[in-house]
């Protein structure tokens, strides 16, 4: 069974300008993310799904696969929904490792971890998810709806809510093409910490895990 990582990048990005290929920590998050899926022995392949050439080419001389998404499936109107079929439908393999760049402070044996996971329990699950613990007091239309506001807990002891982050998201080619999801009907949740979950989503978010990956990451 051959299982490749999908990397799906594009240009655009609008709260972070270019961060896929900004610097960061020396090197950028597409090349920190690649040379980490080259490490990572239970992966057969990397496909580079973009729309930019620069992103390819960076893609290509690093040995990936690359994969020149159409223009239409890298707007910001089309619904995700469609993205996620069309990506798997350009995939060559009959597992997926989705793996966003966004996600630089994932572990490699998390990844590892995860596909055995998933591997040892693909008759059980058709997914695997990573997703971090919320243990807030979380309210909607001015209500609580995790804990009773007359009874109130400690923060440990909330119920276990987990939230998807997206960092690594494991399922068949053919799930992900009939699902047009990367969450299949049957998921695992597969909780890691809130450190690792750390994604990328402002200019905050890219000063936070730099230092992070710089101090902790990044080999003397």
């Amino acid at each position: 069974m051959k299982i490749k990582a999908l990397v799906a990048v594009r240009s655009g990005s609008v709260r972070v300008k270019n961060k896929n290929i900004r610097p960061f920590a020396g090197s950028t998050l597409l090349e920190v993310k690649l040379a980490q899926l080259k490490r990572i022995p239970e992966i057969d392949g990397i496909i580079v799904n973009s729309n930019d050439d620069e992103m390819l080419k960076i893609a290509a001389d690093m040995g990936c696969e690359t994969v020149k998404r159409d223009e239409y499936y890298a707007s910001n109107s089309v619904s995700m929904s469609d993205v996620y079929r069309n990506m798997a439908e350009n995939c060559d393999c009959d597992v997926i490792a989705y793996i966003n760049v966004t996600n630089p402070l994932l572990k490699d044996e998390t990844i590892s971890k995860a596909i055995n996971m998933y591997m040892d329990n693909i008759d059980k699950y058709d997914s695997l998810n990573s997703a971090h613990l919320i243990k807030e007091f979380m309210f909607k239309d001015n209500l609580p709806i995790n804990y009773d506001l007359r009874h109130q807990p400690r923060s440990q002891d909330l119920p276990d809510i987990y939230a998807l982050n997206f960092a690594i998201s494991i399922l068949s080619r053919e799930k992900m093409i009939e699902c047009k999801n990367v969450v299949g009907y049957r998921p695992y949740i597969y909780g890691i910490d809130e450190v690792e979950a750390t994604d990328i989503d402002n200019p905050i978010d890219f000063e936070f895990a730099e230092y992070v990956y710089k101090k902790y990451y990044l080999k003397a």
